[in-house]
């Protein structure tokens, strides 16, 4: 997380800003607190996809499905405001780093139980996004974020509003619509999108997290290459271990009908005996990531409201000061 920026709000809608927390594909995600004194995040859309009607419109759609997610391993949809000049939405903050960060920078593969576990939440939560009606379509390492009590997924509904302004379901403004190396065929091809989209890319995120490569290769080919991989050829699962290699390969079907549906995700997973109500009955992390969500919540309680708390020269009414 970085300071505000001397162009930075310092308050959008009923939030006043605390830090930047990174910059994403829709626009800039800041660390805020409401007037009661919650903790959030507040994603503000960049200008030029606010100027587009059609994003616009889908945005107002997606916002409001995603409202409707319920249970324990998202992170909620709180408040938005899709009509104001540039709009935003906030989202409950999850006190904890990416899985991208986490096996990509911190710590390297987890254990076969861990990725058990993580699997076991991430499709409880596919689960639940998909009983209100969105596929999220970009299902990746930097939209799960790890706590210790399990993972939570982000960033539901997002990737199909951003595809309104994508004239072949791939590219926006010089950039992919969803991370090649966590597509599914269908995707990469064009065809329909359908639920079972989200289950191949948990497949691929599993790969990555029990062996710390992405199962189609690295995006070092270049993007074309790799979704060509995604769509023609079988991934890597050499690394994979064995005890999670078949849920995995079922996964990474190429045919969306051949892929096993959320239910029998969790049968596999037995999740019945290891997570329950948004948590893992057990400790699932090693010894050393949980000392860094440690420090990841001290950090979080020792940031500072940069104006006090004070609202003067603000404005509500325009979504943003």
């Amino acid at each position: 997380m970085d300071k505000l920026g001397p162009g930075d709000p310092r308050r959008i809608g009923a939030y006043r800003l605390l830090a930047r927390l990174g910059t994403g594909g829709m626009g800039q995600v800041f660390l805020a607190r409401s007037d009661r004194g919650r903790t959030v995040a507040v994603k503000l859309v960049r200008e030029e996809l606010a100027a587009r009607e059609e994003f616009r419109a889908r945005f107002r759609q997606e916002v409001g499905a995603a409202r409707r997610v319920g249970g324990y391993w998202t992170a909620p949809v709180l408040d938005a405001d899709t009509e104001a000049p540039v709009p935003w939405v906030a989202t409950g903050y999850v006190a904890g780093p990416s899985l991208q960060q986490v096996v990509g920078h911190d710590h390297g593969a987890l254990p076969e139980r861990s990725v058990r576990i993580l699997a076991a939440g991430l499709a409880h939560a596919l689960q639940d996004i998909h009983a209100a009606g969105i596929v999220h379509r970009d299902l990746k390492p930097s939209n799960v974020l790890v706590t210790i009590d399990g993972p939570r997924v982000i960033d539901f509904g997002i990737a199909r509003a951003l595809e309104t302004v994508a004239g072949d379901g791939l590219t926006r403004t010089g950039s992919l619509v969803g991370s090649p190396g966590f597509m599914a065929p269908e995707q990469v091809r064009g065809d329909r999108v359908t639920p079972a989209c989200d289950v191949f890319c948990l497949g691929s995120v599993l790969a990555y997290a029990a062996t710390g490569v992405m199962p189609f290769g690295g995006a070092g080919s270049g993007a074309h290459a790799l979704m060509f991989r995604i769509a023609q050829e079988e991934p890597d699962l050499e690394r994979v271990p064995e005890g999670i290699a078949d849920l995995v390969r079922d996964c990474l079907r190429k045919d969306p009908a051949a892929r096993p549906p959320l239910t029998r995700v969790l049968e596999w997973t037995g999740a019945e005996d290891t997570v329950a109500e948004g948590r893992s009955r057990d400790p699932w992390l090693p010894g050393a990531l949980v000392a860094q969500l440690g420090r990841h919540a001290v950090r979080l309680l020792e940031t500072e409201d940069p104006q006090g708390g004070s609202d003067t020269g603000t404005s509500r009414g325009s979504g943003i000061a």
